[in-house]
């Protein structure tokens, strides 16, 4: 399902010099049917009463299911993917250490890709449930 042969290394290059690189996102595992991705909860991602920001929840969503959109097309060179629509739900409060995002697939269409996102903390505690939708269009 994914292209696994991308190594993190390349991943967590390319996000050198934007929002990810802010806030301390890294790519730490891609297998073929899932990826995951930390942030810490610091200053970076937490809002002023010292809870991880909801906000930030969701760029981590986005950045990991966008990802997965990359490696799941079959010639990224001729289409890409544009997000429809995302979706978080904020079950958990989070004040420090990691957060741990996970993406898994619903649906891998020719035209549209659904994505899961779970982010849970460093004690497995549910922290925020997230769906990307994207559709995939030809590059011109």
């Amino acid at each position: 399902m994914f292209n696994t042969s991308i190594s993190l290394e390349t991943l967590n290059s390319m996000s050198k010099g934007n929002m990810i690189e802010h806030l301390g996102i890294e790519f730490i595992e891609v297998q073929a049917g899932y990826i995951k991705a930390k942030m810490p909860v610091d200053h970076r991602t937490k809002q002023p009463l010292g809870l991880l920001h909801g906000g930030a929840s969701v760029v981590l969503a986005e950045t990991i299911g966008s990802t997965a959109v990359v490696l799941a097309l079959k010639d990224p060179m001729k289409e890409t993917g544009v997000g429809v629509e995302i979706n978080a739900n904020h079950l958990k409060s989070a004040r420090g250490g990691y957060v741990i995002g996970t993406c898994v697939p619903l649906r891998i269409g020719r035209t549209l890709h659904v994505y899961e996102i779970k982010i849970h903390d460093e004690e497995e505690n549910l922290i925020c449930a997230s769906r990307l939708t994207v559709a995939i269009i030809p590059i011109k």
